[in-house]
Protein backbone atom coordinates (compact mmCIF):
# COMPACT_ATOMS: atom_id res chain seq x y z
CA UNK A 1 0.00 0.00 0.00
CA UNK A 2 1.21 3.51 -0.73
CA UNK A 3 0.89 6.01 2.05
CA UNK A 4 -1.01 8.47 -0.11
CA UNK A 5 -3.96 6.10 -0.30
CA UNK A 6 -4.79 6.21 3.38
CA UNK A 7 -4.54 9.96 3.94
CA UNK A 8 -7.74 12.06 3.90
CA UNK A 9 -6.33 14.05 1.00
CA UNK A 10 -6.46 10.92 -1.14
CA UNK A 11 -10.24 10.84 -1.24
CA UNK A 12 -11.77 10.17 2.20
CA UNK A 13 -13.47 13.59 2.14
CA UNK A 14 -14.81 13.34 -1.38
CA UNK A 15 -18.45 13.56 -0.28
CA UNK A 16 -18.56 17.34 0.08
CA UNK A 17 -16.52 17.92 -3.05
CA UNK A 18 -18.81 15.68 -5.06
CA UNK A 19 -21.89 17.45 -3.74
CA UNK A 20 -20.48 20.73 -4.95
CA UNK A 21 -19.27 19.61 -8.35
CA UNK A 22 -22.22 17.41 -9.39
CA UNK A 23 -20.04 15.98 -12.12
CA UNK A 24 -18.35 17.81 -14.90
CA UNK A 25 -18.97 16.02 -18.15
CA UNK A 26 -20.84 12.96 -19.46
CA UNK A 27 -22.04 10.02 -17.42
CA UNK A 28 -20.91 6.58 -18.58
CA UNK A 29 -24.27 5.81 -20.21
CA UNK A 30 -24.11 9.08 -22.13
CA UNK A 31 -20.92 7.97 -23.86
CA UNK A 32 -22.86 5.09 -25.36
CA UNK A 33 -25.75 7.40 -26.20
CA UNK A 34 -23.33 9.64 -28.11
CA UNK A 35 -21.63 6.71 -29.85
CA UNK A 36 -24.38 4.14 -30.53
CA UNK A 37 -22.84 0.73 -30.96
CA UNK A 38 -23.73 -2.23 -33.10
CA UNK A 39 -24.51 -4.35 -30.04
CA UNK A 40 -23.71 -4.47 -26.34
CA UNK A 41 -19.94 -4.75 -26.14
CA UNK A 42 -16.88 -2.61 -25.39
CA UNK A 43 -15.93 0.28 -27.65
CA UNK A 44 -13.12 -0.76 -30.00
CA UNK A 45 -10.25 1.58 -30.82
CA UNK A 46 -6.60 1.90 -31.83
CA UNK A 47 -3.50 3.82 -30.79
CA UNK A 48 -1.25 5.26 -33.47
CA UNK A 49 2.22 3.97 -32.80
CA UNK A 50 3.77 1.27 -34.95
CA UNK A 51 6.18 1.26 -37.87
CA UNK A 52 3.25 1.59 -40.27
CA UNK A 53 1.65 4.40 -38.26
CA UNK A 54 4.49 5.93 -36.23
CA UNK A 55 4.04 8.14 -33.19
CA UNK A 56 5.58 11.06 -35.03
CA UNK A 57 6.60 11.85 -38.59
CA UNK A 58 3.56 11.38 -40.85
CA UNK A 59 2.07 14.26 -42.78
CA UNK A 60 -1.49 15.21 -41.89
CA UNK A 61 -2.76 13.68 -45.13
CA UNK A 62 -1.07 10.31 -44.56
CA UNK A 63 -2.17 10.40 -40.94
CA UNK A 64 -5.78 10.89 -42.01
CA UNK A 65 -5.46 8.02 -44.48
CA UNK A 66 -4.39 5.68 -41.66
CA UNK A 67 -7.35 6.85 -39.56
CA UNK A 68 -9.73 6.10 -42.42
CA UNK A 69 -8.32 2.61 -43.01
CA UNK A 70 -8.80 1.62 -39.36
CA UNK A 71 -12.30 3.07 -39.08
CA UNK A 72 -13.40 1.51 -42.35
CA UNK A 73 -12.09 -1.84 -41.13
CA UNK A 74 -14.51 -1.85 -38.20
CA UNK A 75 -13.09 0.15 -35.30
CA UNK A 76 -15.26 2.67 -33.46
CA UNK A 77 -12.42 5.08 -32.68
CA UNK A 78 -8.86 5.91 -33.54
CA UNK A 79 -6.58 7.99 -31.34
CA UNK A 80 -3.83 10.58 -31.41
CA UNK A 81 -0.77 9.51 -29.50
CA UNK A 82 0.00 11.67 -26.48
CA UNK A 83 3.12 12.91 -28.31
CA UNK A 84 1.10 14.09 -31.30
CA UNK A 85 0.38 17.76 -30.82
CA UNK A 86 1.34 20.45 -33.33
CA UNK A 87 4.77 19.73 -34.77
CA UNK A 88 6.22 21.34 -37.93
CA UNK A 89 5.55 18.25 -40.04
CA UNK A 90 1.88 18.10 -38.96
CA UNK A 91 0.21 21.15 -37.48
CA UNK A 92 -2.83 20.51 -35.32
CA UNK A 93 -5.32 22.26 -37.59
CA UNK A 94 -4.26 20.20 -40.62
CA UNK A 95 -4.51 16.99 -38.61
CA UNK A 96 -7.99 17.88 -37.37
CA UNK A 97 -9.18 18.54 -40.92
CA UNK A 98 -7.83 15.31 -42.44
CA UNK A 99 -9.06 13.22 -39.51
CA UNK A 100 -12.54 14.75 -39.78
CA UNK A 101 -12.57 13.87 -43.49
CA UNK A 102 -11.56 10.30 -42.62
CA UNK A 103 -14.32 10.04 -40.01
CA UNK A 104 -17.06 11.20 -42.36
CA UNK A 105 -15.87 9.00 -45.21
CA UNK A 106 -15.75 5.92 -42.96
CA UNK A 107 -19.20 6.71 -41.55
CA UNK A 108 -20.68 7.03 -45.03
CA UNK A 109 -19.21 3.70 -46.13
CA UNK A 110 -20.03 1.66 -43.01
CA UNK A 111 -23.22 3.26 -41.72
CA UNK A 112 -21.71 3.39 -38.23
CA UNK A 113 -20.79 6.28 -35.97
CA UNK A 114 -17.01 6.81 -35.90
CA UNK A 115 -14.62 9.09 -34.08
CA UNK A 116 -10.99 10.03 -33.55
CA UNK A 117 -9.48 11.29 -30.29
CA UNK A 118 -8.06 14.62 -31.42
CA UNK A 119 -5.37 15.69 -28.95
CA UNK A 120 -6.21 19.23 -27.84
CA UNK A 121 -3.47 19.41 -25.19
CA UNK A 122 -1.60 22.70 -25.50
CA UNK A 123 0.56 25.13 -23.56
CA UNK A 124 -2.32 27.31 -22.34
CA UNK A 125 -5.99 26.82 -21.51
CA UNK A 126 -6.88 29.39 -24.14
CA UNK A 127 -5.11 27.41 -26.86
CA UNK A 128 -6.81 24.18 -25.78
CA UNK A 129 -10.23 25.78 -25.91
CA UNK A 130 -9.42 27.15 -29.37
CA UNK A 131 -8.62 23.65 -30.58
CA UNK A 132 -11.72 22.22 -28.92
CA UNK A 133 -13.82 24.92 -30.61
CA UNK A 134 -12.37 23.99 -34.01
CA UNK A 135 -13.16 20.31 -33.36
CA UNK A 136 -16.74 21.24 -32.49
CA UNK A 137 -17.06 23.29 -35.68
CA UNK A 138 -15.89 20.27 -37.67
CA UNK A 139 -18.65 18.21 -36.06
CA UNK A 140 -16.40 15.50 -34.63
CA UNK A 141 -17.65 13.75 -31.47
CA UNK A 142 -14.57 13.64 -29.23
CA UNK A 143 -11.26 15.27 -28.31
CA UNK A 144 -8.40 14.22 -26.04
CA UNK A 145 -6.38 15.71 -23.19
CA UNK A 146 -3.22 14.66 -21.32
CA UNK A 147 -4.58 15.57 -17.91
CA UNK A 148 -1.41 15.24 -15.84
CA UNK A 149 0.87 17.18 -18.16
CA UNK A 150 -1.89 19.71 -18.83
CA UNK A 151 -2.84 20.03 -15.17
CA UNK A 152 -6.07 19.58 -13.22
CA UNK A 153 -7.27 23.17 -13.59
CA UNK A 154 -6.75 23.09 -17.35
CA UNK A 155 -8.48 19.72 -17.52
CA UNK A 156 -11.51 21.00 -15.63
CA UNK A 157 -11.76 24.02 -17.91
CA UNK A 158 -11.65 21.77 -20.96
CA UNK A 159 -14.13 19.31 -19.42
CA UNK A 160 -16.62 22.10 -18.74
CA UNK A 161 -16.28 23.34 -22.32
CA UNK A 162 -16.84 19.82 -23.66
CA UNK A 163 -19.91 19.30 -21.48
CA UNK A 164 -21.45 22.57 -22.61
CA UNK A 165 -20.70 21.96 -26.29
CA UNK A 166 -21.57 18.31 -26.82
CA UNK A 167 -18.04 16.91 -27.05
CA UNK A 168 -16.76 13.76 -25.38
CA UNK A 169 -13.38 14.01 -23.64
CA UNK A 170 -10.86 11.18 -23.77
CA UNK A 171 -8.21 11.36 -21.06
CA UNK A 172 -4.66 10.12 -21.42
CA UNK A 173 -2.52 9.66 -18.31
CA UNK A 174 0.90 10.51 -19.77
CA UNK A 175 3.45 11.16 -16.97
CA UNK A 176 1.57 9.01 -14.42
CA UNK A 177 4.49 6.61 -14.00
CA UNK A 178 6.68 9.43 -12.68
CA UNK A 179 4.15 9.84 -9.88
CA UNK A 180 2.64 6.44 -9.10
CA UNK A 181 5.62 4.04 -9.28
CA UNK A 182 7.40 5.37 -6.18
CA UNK A 183 5.93 3.63 -3.15
CA UNK A 184 7.79 5.69 -0.57
CA UNK A 185 6.59 9.14 -1.57
CA UNK A 186 4.45 8.66 -4.65
CA UNK A 187 0.71 8.82 -5.19
CA UNK A 188 -1.09 5.68 -6.31
CA UNK A 189 -2.91 5.73 -9.62
CA UNK A 190 -6.24 5.04 -7.91
CA UNK A 191 -5.87 8.47 -6.28
CA UNK A 192 -5.04 10.06 -9.64
CA UNK A 193 -8.06 8.28 -11.11
CA UNK A 194 -10.33 9.69 -8.39
CA UNK A 195 -8.97 13.17 -9.05
CA UNK A 196 -9.73 12.77 -12.75
CA UNK A 197 -13.29 11.67 -12.05
CA UNK A 198 -13.79 14.87 -10.05
CA UNK A 199 -12.01 17.02 -12.63
CA UNK A 200 -14.00 15.65 -15.58
CA UNK A 201 -13.56 13.21 -18.44
CA UNK A 202 -15.30 10.35 -20.25
CA UNK A 203 -12.52 7.78 -20.75
CA UNK A 204 -9.18 7.31 -19.00
CA UNK A 205 -6.39 4.81 -19.59
CA UNK A 206 -6.37 2.34 -16.72
CA UNK A 207 -4.01 -0.51 -17.63
CA UNK A 208 -4.76 -3.85 -19.22
CA UNK A 209 -4.00 -6.64 -16.71
CA UNK A 210 -2.98 -8.90 -19.61
CA UNK A 211 -0.92 -6.60 -21.85
CA UNK A 212 2.42 -4.84 -21.49
CA UNK A 213 1.12 -2.38 -18.87
CA UNK A 214 1.70 -4.21 -15.61
CA UNK A 215 -0.84 -4.46 -12.85
CA UNK A 216 -2.44 -7.19 -10.81
CA UNK A 217 -5.99 -7.99 -11.80
CA UNK A 218 -7.57 -7.24 -8.42
CA UNK A 219 -5.73 -3.93 -8.02
CA UNK A 220 -6.64 -2.79 -11.52
CA UNK A 221 -10.30 -3.72 -11.08
CA UNK A 222 -10.27 -1.86 -7.78
CA UNK A 223 -9.64 1.50 -9.38
CA UNK A 224 -11.76 0.57 -12.40
CA UNK A 225 -14.69 0.25 -9.99
CA UNK A 226 -13.75 3.59 -8.43
CA UNK A 227 -14.06 5.10 -11.90
CA UNK A 228 -17.34 3.48 -12.91
CA UNK A 229 -19.43 2.78 -9.81
CA UNK A 230 -21.61 5.10 -7.75
CA UNK A 231 -20.59 3.36 -4.52
CA UNK A 232 -17.64 1.10 -3.69
CA UNK A 233 -17.34 -1.07 -0.61
CA UNK A 234 -14.13 -1.45 1.36
CA UNK A 235 -12.05 -4.29 -0.10
CA UNK A 236 -8.41 -4.32 1.00
CA UNK A 237 -7.59 -7.15 -1.39
CA UNK A 238 -8.30 -4.75 -4.26
CA UNK A 239 -6.62 -1.75 -2.65
CA UNK A 240 -9.87 -0.06 -1.55
CA UNK A 241 -9.34 0.79 2.11
CA UNK A 242 -12.57 2.65 2.84
CA UNK A 243 -16.06 2.81 1.40
CA UNK A 244 -16.61 5.50 -1.19
CA UNK A 245 -19.83 7.19 -2.24
CA UNK A 246 -19.65 9.26 -5.42
CA UNK A 247 -23.09 10.78 -4.88
CA UNK A 248 -24.10 12.17 -8.30
CA UNK A 249 -20.68 12.32 -9.96
CA UNK A 250 -20.79 10.69 -13.42
CA UNK A 251 -18.66 7.63 -14.04
CA UNK A 252 -15.63 7.36 -16.32
CA UNK A 253 -15.01 4.52 -18.77
CA UNK A 254 -11.74 2.62 -18.24
CA UNK A 255 -9.53 2.26 -21.31
CA UNK A 256 -7.50 -0.93 -21.71
CA UNK A 257 -4.58 -0.14 -23.98
CA UNK A 258 -0.99 -1.30 -24.28
CA UNK A 259 0.46 -4.48 -25.75
CA UNK A 260 -2.86 -6.20 -26.39
CA UNK A 261 -3.81 -8.29 -29.42
CA UNK A 262 -6.49 -10.72 -30.59
CA UNK A 263 -5.43 -13.54 -28.27
CA UNK A 264 -6.09 -11.20 -25.32
CA UNK A 265 -9.64 -10.44 -26.45
CA UNK A 266 -11.41 -13.14 -24.36
CA UNK A 267 -9.66 -12.04 -21.17
CA UNK A 268 -10.28 -8.34 -21.85
CA UNK A 269 -13.97 -8.94 -22.53
CA UNK A 270 -14.29 -10.98 -19.34
CA UNK A 271 -12.27 -8.59 -17.15
CA UNK A 272 -13.58 -5.18 -18.23
CA UNK A 273 -17.10 -5.96 -19.42
CA UNK A 274 -19.16 -3.83 -21.79
CA UNK A 275 -18.61 -0.44 -20.15
CA UNK A 276 -15.04 -0.04 -21.35
CA UNK A 277 -12.82 0.92 -24.27
CA UNK A 278 -10.36 -1.58 -25.77
CA UNK A 279 -7.58 -0.01 -27.84
CA UNK A 280 -5.26 -2.12 -29.96
CA UNK A 281 -2.31 -0.17 -31.36
CA UNK A 282 0.26 -2.63 -32.65
CA UNK A 283 -2.43 -5.28 -32.32
CA UNK A 284 -4.23 -3.55 -35.21
CA UNK A 285 -1.54 -1.75 -37.17
CA UNK A 286 0.94 -4.62 -36.96
CA UNK A 287 -1.28 -6.86 -39.08
CA UNK A 288 0.75 -8.19 -42.03
CA UNK A 289 -1.95 -7.23 -44.54
CA UNK A 290 -2.40 -3.62 -43.46
CA UNK A 291 -4.40 -1.36 -41.19
CA UNK A 292 -7.92 -2.21 -42.39
CA UNK A 293 -7.42 -6.00 -42.14
CA UNK A 294 -5.99 -5.46 -38.66
CA UNK A 295 -9.16 -3.63 -37.68
CA UNK A 296 -11.30 -6.40 -39.18
CA UNK A 297 -9.41 -9.02 -37.15
CA UNK A 298 -10.04 -7.21 -33.88
CA UNK A 299 -13.68 -6.56 -34.73
CA UNK A 300 -14.31 -10.23 -35.52
CA UNK A 301 -12.48 -11.37 -32.38
CA UNK A 302 -14.45 -9.00 -30.16
CA UNK A 303 -17.84 -9.93 -31.58
CA UNK A 304 -16.99 -13.64 -31.32
CA UNK A 305 -16.09 -13.23 -27.64
CA UNK A 306 -19.20 -11.20 -26.85
CA UNK A 307 -21.43 -13.73 -28.61
CA UNK A 308 -19.78 -16.59 -26.72
CA UNK A 309 -20.18 -14.77 -23.41
CA UNK A 310 -23.84 -14.05 -24.10
CA UNK A 311 -24.35 -17.74 -24.85
CA UNK A 312 -23.02 -18.59 -21.39
CA UNK A 313 -19.59 -19.87 -22.36
CA UNK A 314 -16.61 -19.42 -20.05
CA UNK A 315 -14.22 -16.96 -21.70
CA UNK A 316 -11.47 -17.69 -19.18
CA UNK A 317 -11.24 -21.38 -20.07
CA UNK A 318 -12.56 -21.41 -23.63
CA UNK A 319 -11.13 -18.14 -24.94
CA UNK A 320 -8.45 -19.62 -27.19
CA UNK A 321 -10.94 -22.07 -28.71
CA UNK A 322 -13.41 -19.26 -29.37
CA UNK A 323 -10.77 -17.24 -31.22
CA UNK A 324 -9.59 -20.26 -33.26
CA UNK A 325 -13.14 -21.10 -34.32
CA UNK A 326 -13.81 -17.50 -35.36
CA UNK A 327 -10.58 -17.42 -37.38
CA UNK A 328 -11.89 -20.24 -39.59
CA UNK A 329 -14.39 -17.77 -41.07
CA UNK A 330 -12.12 -14.71 -41.09
CA UNK A 331 -8.81 -14.83 -42.98
CA UNK A 332 -7.90 -11.48 -41.42
CA UNK A 333 -8.28 -12.91 -37.91
CA UNK A 334 -6.42 -16.08 -38.89
CA UNK A 335 -3.46 -14.00 -40.08
CA UNK A 336 -3.50 -11.95 -36.87
CA UNK A 337 -3.59 -15.11 -34.75
CA UNK A 338 -0.51 -16.38 -36.54
CA UNK A 339 1.39 -13.13 -36.03
CA UNK A 340 0.63 -12.77 -32.33
CA UNK A 341 0.64 -16.39 -31.18
CA UNK A 342 4.15 -16.20 -29.68
CA UNK A 343 3.85 -12.73 -28.16
CA UNK A 344 3.68 -12.73 -24.37
CA UNK A 345 4.52 -10.22 -21.65
CA UNK A 346 5.80 -12.11 -18.64
CA UNK A 347 7.16 -10.04 -15.76
CA UNK A 348 6.25 -9.53 -12.11
CA UNK A 349 3.92 -6.66 -11.27
CA UNK A 350 5.46 -3.57 -9.70
CA UNK A 351 2.15 -2.43 -8.22
CA UNK A 352 1.49 -4.99 -5.49
CA UNK A 353 -0.43 -4.80 -2.23
CA UNK A 354 1.25 -5.00 1.17
CA UNK A 355 -0.12 -8.33 2.39
CA UNK A 356 0.93 -7.60 6.00
CA UNK A 357 -1.22 -4.49 6.12
CA UNK A 358 -4.14 -6.32 4.56
CA UNK A 359 -3.93 -9.01 7.20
Amino acid sequence: MRLAIARPSSGRRLGKAVTRSQGLISATHQVFDEIPKRTSHPILGVNNHTDRWPKLGLSAKNYGRAVYECLRGGLDFTKDDENVNSQPFMRWRDRFLFCAEAIYKAQAETGEIKGHYLNATAGTCEEMIKRALFARELGVPIIMHDYLTGGFTANTSLALYCRDNGLLLHIHRAMHAVIDRQKNHGMHFRVLAKALRLSGGDHIHAGTVVGKLEGERDITLGFVDLLRDDYTEIDANRGIYFTQSWVSTPGVLPVASGGIHVWHMPALTEIFGDDSVLQFGGGTLGHPWGNAPGAVANRVALEACVQARNEGRDLASEGATIIRNASKWSPELAAACEVWKEIKFEFPAVDTLDKKKIG
